[in-house]
C-alpha cells in the first residue's frame, strides 16, 4: 500500500474539519482508491482458503469515512481510519470474517465475533458448551496465542442463564464478545510483503471463525 494513505489519515486526524477535508479531497480519493484496490485483491485471495468469501466487491466490505454524529458527543465529521470487513454478505454480515483497520499508530487485523446479537450469542455459548475441547484446542494453540494472544471483549460477572455454573469452561460462556486482534506496525502497511502477511494472519484466524460461524449460520 502507498505510504501516502497513512499520511493522509494522520493529517486528517490533526485537521478533522470539513473545510480541510474539502481542500484535500483529491488526497482522500487517492487514499480511498488505494485501500479499495487492496481489498479487491484480498477478496479472491481469501476465497482460496475460505470459500464463504465469494462474489464480493471492495465497496460491499469498506466502511464509509463519514461519521454519524447525531448521537455522539464527538462531533468530528470524519473517521481517521479506513476499515473493511471481508465476510459473507460484506460489512453488514452477522457472520465472522476478516477485518482490516488502517489507522496511524493503530493498524490491526481482527476476527471472531464482536457484539453478537442475543440469539447469536446464545448459540455461540451452546456451541462452546457442547464442543469445549475443540474450542480450547483452537484458542490455546501455541501458534494462535503467538499471533492473537487472548480472546478480547466484554464479559458477564455471573454465569449466563441456562448454563451450569460448575461447567469447566464457564469463563468462556461468560464472554459477550469473542474477538481476536493482531496489531500491525505502520511501516508494515507499505512494505512489499504486506499483502502476503495479511493473508497469512487471516488464514490463521479462520479456525476460530469457522467454529463460531457454525453457531451463526
Amino acid at each position: 500500500m502507498n505510504k501516502a494513505t497513512l499520511k493522509f489519515l494522520y493529517d486528517l486526524r490533526e485537521n478533522n474539519e470539513r473545510d480541510w477535508f474539502q481542500a484535500n479531497k483529491n488526497r482522500y480519493e487517492d487514499a480511498r482508491r488505494d485501500v479499495e484496490q487492496f481489498v479487491e485483491f484480498l477478496i479472491p485471495a481469501i476465497h482460496t482458503f475460505d470459500p464463504l468469501i465469494n462474489n464480493l466487491t471492495a465497496k460491499q466490505c469498506m466502511f464509509r469515512i463519514y461519521r454519524d454524529v447525531r448521537f455522539s458527543k464527538d462531533k468530528t465529521p470524519y473517521k481517521s481510519y479506513f476499515g473493511a470487513y471481508i465476510a459473507p454478505d460484506g460489512r453488514k454480515s452477522v457472520r465472522c470474517g476478516y477485518y482490516l483497520h488502517l489507522e496511524p499508530g493503530n493498524c490491526l487485523l481482527a476476527g471472531g465475533a464482536y457484539h453478537p446479537a442475543a440469539e447469536h450469542l446464545k448459540n455461540i455459548r451452546y456451541e462452546i458448551y457442547h464442543n469445549l475441547k475443540e474450542f480450547e484446542d483452537i484458542i490455546n494453540g501455541s501458534g494462535f496465542k503467538n499471533i492473537f494472544g487472548e480472546l478480547v471483549g466484554d464479559k458477564l460477572k455471573r454465569p449466563p442463564r441456562g448454563f451450569p455454573a460448575e461447567f469447566e469452561g464457564i469463563d468462556y460462556l461468560k464472554m459477550k464478545d469473542f474477538t481476536i486482534f493482531h496489531k500491525l506496525d505502520d511501516q508494515q502497511v507499505s512494505s512489499p510483503d504486506f499483502a502476503a502477511y495479511v493473508l497469512k494472519v487471516f488464514e490463521d484466524m479462520k479456525p476460530l471463525n469457522d467454529f463460531l460461524n457454525r453457531a451463526l449460520q
